[in-house]
């Protein structure tokens, strides 16, 4: 089994106990790939779905029991909460099975940059202001992904290609969606860049990006429910956007492996 070796993986958006969650797909990312730290970077157990549902099948368990055993064997492993487990956030500095629960940290790369980690609801006026508004969202986010599943299931049997997100699909042809993502990237960057960082790496709005804004790195870990994506640090200290497919990693184009 190939195994790919990383100085830092970060991942968020995991969704665990909610039908959004990709366990499959996040099973085999974690199988084939460690790293000697492992960000954890919100919205990791899905606390707004556990709350109108019970829904924990086999695979979540495992889940946890796959980061658990990653903690024994030596990943440094960080858990950051979002909004989705913003209970979580009580617990600050806490250590759960060898698992440090922190609000946000500083990240420096082996090439000596300083990048803020943190979920990235804390940058998102709705979620700040108006979580009713939220949480009608999340609810119409749930059945597009349910839809999703139905529409993956046809075009397999047409044999028509599967990695399709309808929500992905959704999202970016809402055009007030689309300048929501940019006002969220803008506000993370205005708000960030004199702070003496080279850079922020979030979650939360499901949208996976490395780009440099006004001088100042936005980074974006995606999601592992439609996009399965990741952010990767390699023993260089350059970063990488990775978009995974079960049992083979499908890299982004060059474009997306920056130097931090």
């Amino acid at each position: 089994m190939t195994i790919s070796t990383y100085k830092t993986i970060w991942i968020s958006d995991l969704h665990i106990g909610s039908t959004q969650c990709q366990a499959d797909m996040l099973l085999d990312f974690l199988k084939h790939n460690d790293s000697e730290k492992l960000y954890l970077v919100g919205d990791i157990i899905d606390f707004w779905s556990l709350s109108k549902k019970m829904y924990w099948p086999r695979d979540h368990n495992t889940i946890i029991q796959k980061f658990l055993r990653k903690a024994r064997q030596g990943t440094q492993i960080i858990y950051i909460p979002g909004n989705h487990d913003e209970n979580i956030r009580a617990y600050d500095h806490y250590v759960f099975g060898d698992i440090t629960v922190k609000n946000s940290d500083i990240h420096t790369t082996v090439n000596g940059k300083k990048f803020l980690i943190v979920h990235g609801d804390e940058y998102d006026a709705i979620a700040i202001n108006h979580q009713w508004i939220a949480k009608i969202g999340s609810v119409g986010y749930d059945w597009l992904i349910k839809l999703n599943h139905f529409l993956r299931i046809f075009r397999r049997i047409f044999g028509i290609q599967s990695h399709f997100s309808l929500a992905a699909f959704v999202k970016f042809k809402v055009k007030n969606v689309v300048q929501f993502i940019s006002k969220y990237e803008e506000s993370i960057v205005h708000t960030l860049k004199n702070e003496q960082l080279d850079g922020v790496i979030c979650g939360h709005i499901h949208h996976a990006e490395i780009k440099h804004i006004d001088g100042f790195l936005y980074v974006n870990t995606g999601d592992f429910v439609e996009s399965c994506t990741a952010i990767v640090e390699h023993f260089d200290g350059e970063l990488e956007l990775i978009k995974w497919v079960k049992y083979a990693p499908a890299l982004e184009t060059l474009e997306d492996r920056v130097e931090a």
